[in-house]
């Protein structure tokens, strides 16, 4: 209850449920009754939460309730945890006030407790200096804090010893050269000396903190002090190998199991400081000072050595540069490293170190590329064939998206024979959908930059025949995939000329989630095309889409049919302007030429009869051709007509048989008419053209409610004119007979 009290508090503050005024009225005194309770968890979790609160809080607040009775519960007649809480508290309270309050107030009870008699409040106020040395500037730092850390650092503790020790490592920016040479430089001289003797406690941390403490005390080193930290890190490096390397097996005994842990981590925090080592010898200097300890730490027999290494390794290739050709051979051992725990630490910058790699540097030209690293393409083959084989399929798929970056590195020939086929092969046999995803787009990438047209066609063949027309339907579900990926990667009239049909031959594919899948694709695929150049595949689109519509048995399938379709019939599609533009014109100039003829054929019409055999050819805009009537039975034409007035489809699918389930598709009928017409355009202002005999006419691309209209007012006008013609020829043949 305490725990969860502790933390419900914190959380009422955090999201402001209650305005700060009314909080620390309500919640700020229970927090302090409790910061005391007798369980060190219990007053942990309260601690944490006054630590939050303290930098909410107003200051008069802070002052009034929480810095005056903290004099009293600081004193050493209080308990050993009210003392250690006085001490975080103190920390946190330096930042929240001005220096001279600090100075006047904080100050005298800093100085106290780190005279505590107890080592842990010693400790404690130790790693809080930090905190208040930000808080009261360098020259009281210098003054008051560094005197302290001095005394702290030649404590009897051992933990005291440490926190001073890291405190001043993070307190060295704040000391100027000469409190780093007089003070600073010769405490940490002592602790590396001891640290291998008499104070072993301190070697984990200063491990850690060498590449930080060299580069920060650089400034003021002569020469030899140089060579002496490089040396002391060399020998850390290697720390726990050499009796290895001895053959001595006595002290190999007697070497404990927590000593060779120890060691361990001794040259794990090498690893992690070797690029801060670098910038401390020099990257010209890397070669002759520090290649022999980056050979050894990358072959080191401890894999979290190791897999520090290839954590690091960018950073390495980044500061050598040019001269990154001298680390090729490790990149090669880490690829085929045994564990892929290095390996996966190693991929996550692959594309970055493969390029710097490759270019030798900026001042290297591209004749080094590949050249220098004769066993890359073994190693990248084989560390994707190890991860492969093994049960961390998420390594496996990291690599094979990493391996995207291939196409920068090495030629479109190796590409092609040794990873391209590869990827085909992982997406048609491995078991993991996410490793055939990324191994799908992988090979879009190696196929967006072939540039051999028969490597790419056989390539695209092989998609088609082994994925989309497989006999397995996983297959053609990843063919959907990597049509998506193609959509992405590729321009659009690449993916109209190649994958278009092809994924719509999957409507009649006999699984349904193939074609439930197909269905959430038809919004993509449809934003490929562009009018009216790609009307024809228009026209396949809606066509399988009202076929999907009339013979879906599938009821979840049919569903999302129906929700697609209405997608489909709200997208706008792509106009290319120049064509557009062409057959405008090409379209207003016959649209004058022969309604001119015809107004003039109709005066003529209105004096004399005997023009009254000439045929008038009327095209509805938006159907798919021009119709030629000079020639044709007036009666079949008169049934055209009637069939354009009743008909709710778009013509082009006049030739469609009758829906099997009429009451499933009635009502998306005029939806999937209005698929290719969102985006339509009207090529010239009349509601009618009229086309000379043997000539086709172009579509007109209307919107939906548009296309409705003229095609309403297109059946009264067509039906009116053919009533007159009727009439008219029935007189003449009245007066033929007579």
């Amino acid at each position: 209850m305490q725990l969860t009290a502790a933390v419900s508090f914190l959380t009422i503050l955090q999201e402001e449920s209650v305005s700060i005024h009314t909080y620390s009225h309500s919640f700020l005194h229970i927090i302090l009754q409790h910061l005391e309770h007798r369980d060190a968890g219990v007053s942990n979790a309260w601690l944490e939460t006054l630590l939050a609160v303290i930098e909410a809080l107003p200051k008069e607040t802070v002052r009034h309730e929480i810095l005056n009775p903290l004099v009293s519960k600081a004193q050493l007649s209080q308990t050993l945890q009210s003392r250690l809480v006085s001490c975080k508290i103190m920390g946190k309270l330096a930042n929240k006030f001005e220096a001279h309050i600090i100075k006047r107030e904080i100050l005298p009870l800093v100085k106290s407790l780190c005279q505590d008699v107890e080592y842990e409040v010693r400790a404690c106020m130790c790693r809080q200096l930090e905190h208040i040395a930000q808080g009261i500037g360098t020259e009281l730092t210098k003054t008051v804090v560094l005197p302290e850390l001095v005394e702290l650092a030649r404590d009897e503790g051992s933990s005291v010893r440490l926190a001073a020790f890291e405190t001043l490592v993070n307190l060295l920016d704040m000391f100027d050269a000469d409190d780093r040479s007089q003070t600073v430089l010769p405490l940490v001289k002592s602790f590396c000396e001891k640290s291998f003797k008499a104070d072993e406690s301190i070697l984990l941390s200063l491990s850690f903190h060498l590449g930080k403490l060299c580069n920060g005390l650089y400034g003021i080193f002569t020469p030899e002090q140089h060579l002496r930290f490089l040396e002391f890190y060399k020998k850390l490096s290697t720390l726990g190998l050499q009796q290895e390397n001895g053959h001595n097996d006595n002290q190999l005994q007697l070497q404990t199991l927590e000593q060779e842990k120890k060691y361990i981590l001794v040259r794990k925090n090498c690893a992690y400081n070797f690029p801060a080592m670098i910038v401390f010898v020099d990257p010209k200097n890397f070669h002759l000072e520090l290649y022999s300890i980056f050979f050894c730490l990358c072959h080191d027999p401890e894999v979290p050595v190791r897999y520090t290494m290839a954590l690091s390794f960018y950073e390495v290739a980044k500061l050598l540069n040019s001269g990154v050709y001298t680390i090729h051979k490790e990149l090669v051992t880490l690829l085929q490293d045994e564990s892929l725990e290095v390996l996966d630490a190693l991929v996550g910058h692959l594309p970055e170190i493969l390029e710097l790699m490759t270019n030798g540097g900026e001042n290297n030209g591209s004749e080094s590329k590949l050249l220098s690293i004769p066993d890359l393409i073994p190693a990248l083959t084989t560390a994707e064939q190890r991860a492969a084989t093994s049960l961390k399929w998420r390594t496996h798929e990291k690599l094979l998206q990493k391996y995207a970056c291939l196409p920068h590195i090495i030629s479109s020939d190796q590409i092609y024979y040794r990873f391209l086929h590869r990827m085909l092969t992982i997406i048609l046999t491995n078991n993991v959908l996410p490793v055939q995803k990324a191994a799908a787009r992988t090979l879009c990438v190696y196929l967006r930059y072939n540039r051999k047209q028969e490597q790419r066609h056989e390539v695209i063949q092989k998609l088609i025949e082994q994925l989309g027309q497989g006999k397995s339907y996983w297959n053609r579900l990843r063919f959907l995939d990597t049509c998506e990926f193609i959509m992405e990667l590729f321009s659009k009239s690449f993916f109209c000329k190649y994958f278009f049909l092809p994924v719509l031959e999957l409507t009649h594919d006999p699984v349904a989630n193939v074609r439930m899948k197909l269905c959430y694709l038809l919004p993509k695929v449809k934003s490929t095309l562009k009018i009216p150049t790609d009307k024809h595949l228009l026209q396949q689109l809606e066509l399988c889409i009202r076929k999907l519509l009339c013979q879906e048995k599938d009821k979840d399938v049919l569903t999302i049919v129906k929700r697609t379709v209405l997608e489909l019939d709200r997208m706008e599609i792509s106009v290319d302007a120049e064509q557009l533009e062409k057959e405008k014109q090409q379209n207003e100039g016959r649209s004058t030429n022969i309604n001119d003829k015809f107004f003039e054929k109709k005066r003529r019409d209105s004096k004399t009869s005997s023009v009254l055999a000439k045929s008038i050819t009327l095209a509805v805009p938006g159907s798919l051709s021009g119709t030629s009537a000079g020639k044709e039975d007036k009666k079949s034409k008169l049934v055209r007509s009637q069939s354009f007035s009743t008909q709710a489809l778009h013509p082009k699918y006049s030739n469609i048989d009758k829906c099997p389930n009429k009451s499933s598709a009635t009502g998306y009928t005029s939806s999937v008419s209005g698929i290719g017409k969102s985006s339509r355009l009207s090529y010239s202002d009349d509601s009618f053209r009229t086309h000379s005999t043997g000539n086709s006419g172009n579509a007109a691309f209307l919107s939906s409610s548009s296309s409705r209209n003229l095609f309403n007012s297109a059946d009264q006008k067509n039906n009116g004119n053919k009533e007159s013609q009727s009439r008219k020829m029935s007189i003449k043949n009245r007066k033929s007979n007579s």
